[in-house]
């Protein structure tokens, strides 16, 4: 088959999801957009690669919060990848965290080519943003929660198939009457790009952490997320005895956010931008103990990606998030500490993060386990074959 994938973010497993189905013979096109700010995967050519990347959109990074440019500019995406459909002759194309205005525009091109699509839906936007517009963006966002509902809903109709990534996803298809053409494929991770590495590595010695215990955070941090709850859970593990350094890896507007709070709560704060993706690895090998945030009205929306990669990374991982999120399970899984994103719970955190540091061979109990888990799970192999399977289905 001739296939276009695009996952707007750039993310590494469904680059990974490409390269693999490359080797199968496919002639696979992988697109992303670099305006997008987010850690990256492998997106350049290999030796040996038959793989073609193609980024495709702006270079410069996409204001998230000027609203109307925003729109336009994700409306004309989806005009760019339909031309990348026609450029490449794809027989289908996969769509992975594109946003509504993209969907729109794209399926709406996809019926006069008359080409089938796959929506690998990754977060469900319209519940998203009709869970924050009334508590976070005000009553003027109510109606483009509603318009955004509609939307998504009908692109959901005109794709040929959808995956999404849990089975919490499946009653909102089944409110839109597309329940009977979804796949559930939970997420993964690159087993073989993101391993364990020894705790003082080149990366932890050039941010001088060798000599510190860290909780460390690598990832995004929007409206998903309160910033504001990594600096208290390492000032109340510090309370509770332990000192410990907060690293995090993210860009955005959150940094202001984690500045203010980790000066008002004397807090030890390393904060970076996007590192390589080539030394992810070595970022997260840095902690004794990642940490994940979600908010709670994103547990049936959203599966935290970097969840994923923390247990390849083989370190315990303490997460803030609603007990019925996927990743969630996964934590408690590895013998993780997983509890409600609020206040309320850092006494809690505190304590078993406290816990956890005081003894070398826990953290590395904790760890193995972590990995172990990823190795059981995230064999790229089945993930192909399901794709694999539903791509040469949507195409016959």
């Amino acid at each position: 088959m001739r296939l276009l994938i695009h996952d707007f973010s750039g993310h590494p497993f469904q680059v990974e999801l490409s390269r693999e189905l490359a080797r199968r013979g496919h002639q696979v096109t992988h697109s992303y957009c670099p305006a997008w700010v987010s850690g990256k995967g492998r997106l350049e050519a290999e030796p040996g690669d038959t793989l073609v990347i193609e980024p495709v959109g702006p270079s410069e990074p996409i204001a998230k919060d000027a609203f109307v440019k925003r729109v336009v500019t994700e409306s004309l995406l989806g005009w760019q990848l339909l031309r990348q459909v026609r450029r490449t002759k794809a027989d289908v194309a996969m769509l992975s965290n594109a946003q509504i205005p993209t969907l729109v525009v794209f399926a709406l091109g996809m019926m006069l080519l008359r080409k089938p699509w796959v929506l690998w839906h990754q977060d469900v936007y319209a519940v998203a943003i009709k869970a924050f517009a009334g508590e976070k963006l005000g009553r003027g966002f109510r109606l483009v929660a509603a318009l955004f509902t509609i939307a998504e809903r009908w692109v959901s109709r005109r794709a040929a198939a959808v995956v999404v990534i849990a089975d919490s996803f499946v009653d909102v298809h089944r409110e839109w009457g597309t329940a009977h053409k979804t796949t559930v494929i939970p997420n993964w991770a690159p087993l073989d790009e993101i391993f364990p590495v020894d705790r003082h590595n080149a990366w932890s010695a050039e941010q001088q952490l060798d000599d510190t215990r860290t909780l460390l955070y690598s990832g995004t941090l929007g409206l998903k997320h309160n910033p504001a709850l990594l600096v208290g859970v390492a000032a109340a593990v510090r309370d509770a005895g332990t000192p410990v350094h907060l690293v995090v890896v993210n860009e955005g507007p959150a940094e202001a956010v984690l500045r203010d709070e980790a000066a008002r709560l004397d807090v030890p704060l390393t904060l970076l931008p996007f590192q390589p993706y080539e030394r992810l690895s070595e970022v997260l090998g840095s902690g004794d103990i990642l940490v994940v945030l979600l908010e709670q009205d994103a547990g049936a929306f959203s599966v935290p990606s970097k969840t994923l990669s923390y247990l390849c990374a083989g370190r315990p991982v303490l997460g803030f998030m609603p007990a019925e999120n996927l990743a969630s399970q996964l934590v408690n899984d590895v013998e993780g500490c997983v509890l409600p994103p609020n206040e309320g719970s850092l006494p809690a955190a505190a304590a078993w993060a406290a816990s956890v540091l005081a003894d070398d061979e826990e953290l590395a109990r904790l760890g193995k386990q972590s990995r172990a888990l990823a190795e059981r799970e995230f064999a790229l192999e089945g993930c192909g074959n399901r794709f694999e399977e539903i791509l040469v289905r949507v195409t016959s």
